[in-house]
């Protein structure tokens, strides 16, 4: 039972704090996370699955009070293009640059329509005053306006109510049992426990849908990708992975497409083990620096272009460049790709198509007005009811990054995304019999 108090020691009557909660053993490399169960009248309940024997911590966080989540709310509609954008117009000696979003203040100034015509996602430019719509050059972030009203950004200290953790009143480690002789066995499955899976000794083991193979040497996960083609789609989160294959494979060659480091596209490939893989990042919104507009690709109409089959994985993961707008356009987003993968398996049902979900993060006054926890698990909650019901499989990288002992962040440390990877070569490659 967890019960949340205001600055003055009053306890809360109304519920909708974002609270986030886990048992570990970090002697053991365990951990799984818990269910926050909200009662709407400032009291809340973690529900935990005791998954191993041995001692186990309760931790639970505070995130954000509810009057934060207010202001987040509030941002949200009044300031969604707090975050904006610029492109560069240029033809011959002449070149400006102008204001680029999803729905721009209007004003004397005409616009350019960059309106992707397959997917129908929204984008305008101001429109240079001597140059055409058809000289731009390229897409980039313009900046960050901040427009609390006073004192608001008293609710985001971190430390104080922001990303702090709550004392137990009481004491927080419970010791779990061996299972007696005689008692029914307990499966482990995803529908009873609510929880996708768990850490022990470090390793995620799903519950339920999948056996997660360990993947710990180039050999293996070259067996594994032998003759497969491997296409990833998405934002940073997404390209870590890219990155941790092209470091972890020896024998694979990445290919210099004299790409820009952080946008793309990247690809690789083994000439022995006849596999490829290559990333690009979506399209906008997307707050990198220097986009140049022929690298600007929407998912849906990459995935248009795909063959498939059975040698065929298509990996996705879309969600912390949304963070700033109505969850309206994520919405939008998402359903213009799930079109494309329902398109897809239905012409080639034997392609692998994996779901990458949002993750929690660590949290600056900045990073929680533009990509809080809260507005990733908006995104997270969207992201899980789109594909539900499809033929996709999901990398839960909200409960894995709840559940393993290290810090928070944006692009989650080596030993999680070595995880991560485990599981995607799992779908690829699974255990006989799972």
């Amino acid at each position: 039972m967890i019960k949340i108090y205001d600055s003055q020691g009053q306890a809360k009557k109304s519920g909708g704090d974002v609270l986030i909660a886990r048992l570990h053993n970090k002697t053991l490399g365990a951990g799984v996370a818990g269910q926050v169960v909200d009662h709407l009248n400032g009291s809340y309940s973690a529900v935990f699955s005791l998954l191993w024997e041995g001692s186990a911590q309760v931790e639970v966080t505070l995130v954000h009070p509810s009057e934060a989540v207010t202001v987040l709310r509030r941002l949200t509609k009044e300031q969604p293009d707090r975050i904006f954008f610029k492109s560069l117009f240029r033809s011959g000696s002449i070149s400006q640059t102008t204001t680029c979003n999803v729905c721009l203040h209007e004003t004397r100034q005409p616009l350019c329509n960059f309106t992707d015509l397959h997917t129908g996602e929204p984008w305008f430019c101001y429109k240079p005053k001597k140059l055409s719509c058809d000289d731009r050059i390229n897409h980039m972030k313009g900046g960050f306006t901040r427009k609390l009203k006073a004192t608001e950004d008293k609710l985001f200290q971190r430390g104080v109510n922001m990303k702090v953790f709550i004392q137990a009143s009481g004491p927080a480690n419970i010791a779990v049992l061996p299972q007696r002789k005689g008692q029914p066995e307990v499966k482990e499955s995803i529908g009873k426990s609510g929880v996708s899976g768990y850490y022990y000794q470090g390793v995620w083991r799903a519950l339920g849908g999948i056996k997660v193979r360990q993947f710990n040497s180039p050999s293996a996960v070259n067996q594994c990708l032998k003759g497969k083609i491997v296409h990833l789609y998405g934002d940073s989160t997404i390209r870590q992975w890219f990155e941790y294959l092209n470091a972890f494979l020896p024998d694979a060659k990445e290919f210099n497409l004299y790409s820009i480091k952080q946008v793309g596209p990247f690809m690789m490939l083994d000439n022995a083990n006849k596999f490829l893989v290559t990333y690009r990042c979506h399209g906008p919104p997307i707050r990198f620096l220097n986009v140049p507009i022929s690298k600007l690709h929407y998912i849906a109409n990459e995935i248009d272009g795909v063959t498939g089959g059975d040698n065929t994985v298509i990996v996705v993961g879309i969600w912390s460049h949304f963070s700033t707008f109505p969850v309206e356009l994520y919405i939008r987003r998402l359903q213009s790709i799930r079109r494309a993968v329902v398109r897809l398996l239905n012409r080639a049902p034997g392609t692998l198509v994996v779901i990458r979900t949002p993750n929690l993060k660590a949290l600056t006054l900045y990073e929680t007005l533009t990509n809080s926890d809260w507005y990733s698990l908006q995104e997270n909650k969207v992201l899980r009811a789109m594909f539900k019901g499809l033929e996709v499989r999901l990398v839960d990288a909200w409960e894995m990054t709840l559940a393993h002992n290290l810090p928070h962040s944006l692009h989650p440390q080596p030993p999680i995304i070595k995880n991560m990877i485990d599981i995607l070569l799992s779908y690829v490659c699974p255990k006989k019999g799972s």
